[in-house]
């Protein structure tokens, strides 16, 4: 179904193999390789990929992070919500007390933004129900990746130094024993080691994952915490377990994209495809304004109500499905003015530094997969001698009262990350994902309409220019937009800011696109050219 002409600049091809994997940074996809090489499976591959990254790009994820997972084990779709919880101790009044009543959201950084770090468990549960290797062999290359070093590519070192530079990351505990190595951040090329991450995988391969959730990881996580007067405490780590889900979905001219259910913001991805599917977009061309103006208004609709109603299930005040009702979302593209740009308001739905990874093998299972620390480098604490670098998801809830998202005890906050996953006819044909807090569903959009409607292959569809919706009218293009389609949203009322920092604002993804049946056709795999990373696969 794809033009495999790429009209876009790009030094990449598409790859195609019975085996593959994705990632953001080469060395992990081939650590990924090497567990399907030795008789592992794609989660097995995935795995082992995922802990790898947590050494290679510890600027967007570490062993402290979240993860979401949506996989096709063969027969059917599962999902995986791994997101921390909220520490016993947190409530509106608990920052209050500590920041003042005015403050609006816990701090960006330090250990007052720090949930229960929820990725090490879903290695441990995909490992346990789908995997085929010992836990220990998959995470032998993060070991030996930890333990030797390895040379720091471009975009992380890029992104390093940037977070390195600011005061709120650099003076928390353990950041520059961790990653200031000497006394600045790497230079490109430099060998960059963490000898206690890999004091901590052997650790979680030797106990399932359980030496972080109340074993020697977690006593020593406690009880730095304690010694800062935070609230995490050792019962909040021991009391987690990942959730398993069933993903939620949106039809898509014959195709079926799913997402892991709210707390996370996979509903805007499938909100803003449910909407531009009332437009006639194979109509007009990939690249033109009119295309991207549609789309444009259609992820503002969305992102109005999941901003507005998204949180823990149990808190909300609408379900996905009525935010996903057929009748809804066409009133919704009812509002779209084809040649003028809107700031919507949320409707009325009820009538009363992240990394993402893919793996496929040559049986059809089909993994999609993502872990963060959120904001570059997370919270910026960082227990050097585990390698244990902490996320800051609490800074996503709010302490109004009145807000869904309002933080309380053992709830997890709005979540920003979202493993994609396409069906057709109930069977799997692409796992995929777009990284960068808010892009991510953006991403997943522009990618898919390319792929869908205009039948640009993963590659061509990774590689073209993109845009970032700022706030209200105004929008981040990357500066490789045609002219004329830059004048032409301009002319709609779009406030365009043209940039040229594609990783930090146009995010990156990669794509693996199922070829026929498992076994026989195999896979074409896709990754962006925005990071460091790259599709392997024999």
């Amino acid at each position: 179904m794809f033009d495999y002409r790429n009209p876009y600049p790009t030094p990449r091809l598409p790859v195609f193999a019975r085996n593959v994997v994705a990632t953001s940074h080469l060395l992990a996809a081939q650590a990924g390789l090497r567990m399907l090489a030795a008789g592992g499976n794609a989660v097995d591959a995935a795995v082992a990929a995922a802990a790898a990254m947590t050494v290679l790009e510890p600027c967007s994820n570490g062993l402290g992070s979240d993860a979401f997972c949506i996989l096709w084990d063969g027969t059917e779709l599962h999902g995986l919500n791994a997101s921390g919880r909220a520490p016993a101790a947190w409530t509106p009044a608990y920052f209050h007390d500590r920041y003042g009543a005015g403050a609006a959201t816990p701090p960006r950084r330090g250990w007052d933004s720090v949930t229960v770090p929820g990725a090490v468990s879903a290695w441990a549960a995909l490992s346990q129900r789908f995997g085929r290797l010992p836990l220990a062999r998959v995470l032998a290359p993060a070991i030996d990746v930890a333990e030797r070093g390895y040379a720091v590519p471009v975009v992380v070192q890029q992104k390093w130094a940037a977070a390195a530079a600011l005061p709120e990351i650099a003076s928390q505990p353990g950041f520059a024993a961790a990653f200031l190595p000497w006394g600045r951040a790497p230079h490109v090329g430099e060998r960059f080691a963490m000898p206690g991450a890999a004091r901590a995988l052997r650790a979680i391969a030797a106990t399932g994952g359980q030496a972080l959730y109340g074993g020697e990881i977690g006593q020593a996580l406690a009880a730095e915490a304690r010694a800062a007067g935070a609230a995490l405490t050792l019962e909040d780590l021991a009391g987690y377990a990942p959730e398993w889900v069933q993903p939620v979905g949106q039809d898509y001219r014959g195709w079926r994209l799913h997402q892991i259910p709210p707390n996370g913001q996979g509903l805007a991805a499938l909100m803003a495809l449910g909407i531009v599917q009332h437009f006639d977009l194979r109509a007009l061309g990939p690249d033109s304004a009119e295309a991207q103006h549609l789309q444009i208004e259609a992820m503002k609709l969305a992102f109005a109500d999941v901003y507005r109603y998204v949180a823990e299930p149990g808190c909300m005040e609408c379900t996905a499905g009525h935010l996903l009702d057929p009748d809804y979302l066409a009133a919704r593209a009812r509002l779209i003015d084809p040649q003028r740009a809107q700031d919507f308001g949320h409707g009325e739905p009820m009538r009363g530094g992240t990394i993402y990874l893919t793996a496929a093998d040559e049986q059809g299972m089909m993994v999609s997969f993502i872990q963060s620390n959120y904001l570059g480098f997370g919270s910026g604490v960082v227990l050097p001698q585990w390698g244990l670098s902490l996320q800051n998801r609490g800074h996503a809830f709010s302490l109004d009262a009145a807000s869904p998202n309002v933080v309380a005890p053992g709830k997890r906050p709005f979540h920003t990350i979202i493993p994609g996953f396409l069906t057709r006819g109930g069977e799997p044909v692409m796992s995929f994902g777009v990284m960068g807090a808010n892009m991510q569903p953006q991403g997943q959009l522009q990618t898919l309409v390319r792929m869908l409607d205009h039948g640009q292959n993963p590659q061509a569809a990774c590689d073209a220019p993109r845009w970032r919706i700022h706030s209200g009218l105004s929008l981040n293009i990357e500066s490789a937009m045609p002219v004329s389609t830059v004048t032409g949203l301009q002319a709609r009322g779009h406030r365009i800011e043209v940039l040229v920092d594609s990783y930090q604002d146009f995010g990156a993804g990669q794509f693996i696109w199922r070829l026929g049946e498992p076994g026989c056709d195999g896979y074409v795999a896709a990754s962006d050219p925005r990071r460091d990373g790259a599709a392997v696969g024999f």
